[in-house]
């Protein structure tokens, strides 16, 4: 299992913002500190999900002593985030109304995800819920 490191941040007036130095732009947030930890690892997850699904490299990950040597980054708080060795990327084929597959990819890139990270996290949610 990798470990990659999150820097929580909390400005006044805000929830509590998790980043990823390893990997610029993937961000979370959450009203309490369980639930920044929470979100980031989900984050984390559905970003790495696409990295693969893109053929791109995962970054090792960086070591506590090179993230703070950044000043940007002395202002967060430093945790780590289990990343779980995940199985082999498989396509499948299924079949959506195409007013639904519209309205799923617009939803989608609203919030940042690809249509397979969207539809992996819907399920996800979905079967945490069963």
């Amino acid at each position: 299992m990798a470990h990659y490191i999150a820097l929580i941040h909390k400005d006044a007036g805000s929830d509590f913002g998790a980043s990823f130095p390893d990997f610029p732009g993937c961000v979370s947030a959450g009203a309490t500190l369980d639930a920044a930890r929470e979100g980031a690892t989900e984050a984390l997850a559905f970003h790495v999900e696409g990295l693969l699904e893109d053929g791109e490299a995962l970054p090792e990950p960086s070591s506590l002593e090179a993230v703070m040597r950044d000043p940007e980054n002395r202002d967060g708080v430093a945790i780590l985030v289990d990343l779980p060795v995940s199985s082999k990327v498989v396509r499948v084929n299924i079949t959506l109304p195409e007013d639904a597959l519209r309205e799923i990819d617009a939803h989608a890139e609203a919030q940042g995800f690809t249509r397979s990270g969207f539809l992996l996290k819907a399920a996800r949610r979905a079967l945490a819920a069963a």
